[in-house]
């Protein structure tokens, strides 16, 4: 097992070290420079600032740089809000992580109970609606789903009752954030209730199921200690990247909400050339995925006997 940990360690140590490298010779593709149409400076000005922000030498030394600096835990600082990226993420991130959370957690609980209530209830109305808004998740973007969230319970609730129950834009209160954690959550609670209803379908058609059955057990025993068990394990194993999206994709829905998350942060560092922000926060976005999924790998290690059996045998 200590030798299957540290072998996923060190993958994931080197693909966030390639993701670095890829990031910023991607970033240097792009063309022009961070003060690119900038025309409050002259052309003196542009090079003390280039020179400033080590973008004046070769594309090899830069690199050898940034990547000296990243072992620092020195991501930079921003060409375009004069201040270190990690002071950026650190004060922004909260925010999204905050958000991610909330929709995460709400996805999982309700993907998974859907995905059960449907695959044992098949053929009836709730395997129908349950899947219906499966569809209805999978098909519709997430910011379509703010957006009418915010048309009918924020507008059209407010002009019925008089009361502002659900705000439209803020992340100052316990309402507030309610409509875009639900928006944020749709699609990932459709894939997972898709997903587990496949699943629990495949585990009651099992042996052991009709073993159990036969012996006299009571659905409700035989649903929550041998079919969840076993049809979850495919639910674990995509927790990872849909926790890392959820997390890391919130950047229109924090905008139409008005959330202070990364989202502002990293779309504005593309439009404006930013490279080191936009490096810290892909660099950043990408770990968080590496990290969930090897969490995901090693608690997966824990739960299924196999992996453990495997591990001991390489």
């Amino acid at each position: 097992m200590a030798r299957y940990v540290l072998k996923r360690i060190g993958y994931s140590l080197l693909t966030i070290l390639v993701l670095a490298a890829l990031t910023f010779f991607m970033m240097h593709l792009l063309p022009g420079d961070p003060f690119v149409g900038t025309k409050a400076i002259d052309e003196s000005t542009k090079a003390m600032l280039m020179a400033k922000y080590g973008l004046d030498k070769p594309v090899w030394q830069q690199f050898l740089t940034y990547m000296a600096n990243i072992f620092k835990g020195d991501l930079g600082v921003s060409t375009q809000y004069k201040r270190p990226v990690t002071t950026i993420i650190a004060e922004s991130f909260p925010y999204s992580f905050e958000l991610g959370m909330r929709a995460l957690i709400f996805a999982a609980v309700m993907g998974v109970l859907l995905g059960i209530v449907a695959a044992v209830k098949r053929g009836t109305a709730w395997d129908t609606g349950s899947m219906l808004v499966a569809m209805i998740g999978v098909s519709v973007p997430s910011f379509i789903v703010g957006a009418l969230l915010q048309y009918f319970l924020g507008v059209k609730l407010f002009q019925w009752t008089g009361q502002r129950i659900f705000p439209i834009t803020g992340w100052d209160t316990e309402m507030s954030k309610l409509l875009p954690s639900f928006a944020l959550s749709f699609g990932t609670l459709a894939s997972l209730s898709r997903l587990m209803r496949s699943s629990t379908l495949d585990v009651l058609s099992s042996d052991y199921v009709k073993t159990a059955k036969a012996k006299g057990l009571s659905q409700g025993k035989i649903i929550w200690r041998h079919v969840v068990r076993n049809a979850i394990m495919p639910i674990v194993t995509v927790l990872g990247p849909q926790a890392a999206a959820i997390l890391t994709g919130a950047f229109v829905v924090e905008k139409i909400f008005g959330i202070p998350g990364m989202g502002r942060f990293f779309v504005n560092s593309i439009s404006s050339r930013d490279y080191t922000l936009i490096a810290g926060t892909t660099l950043f976005y990408g770990a968080f995925l590496v990290l969930a999924n090897l969490v995901v790998d090693l608690l997966y290690g824990v739960i299924d006997p196999r992996i453990r059996l495997a591990g001991r045998k390489e």
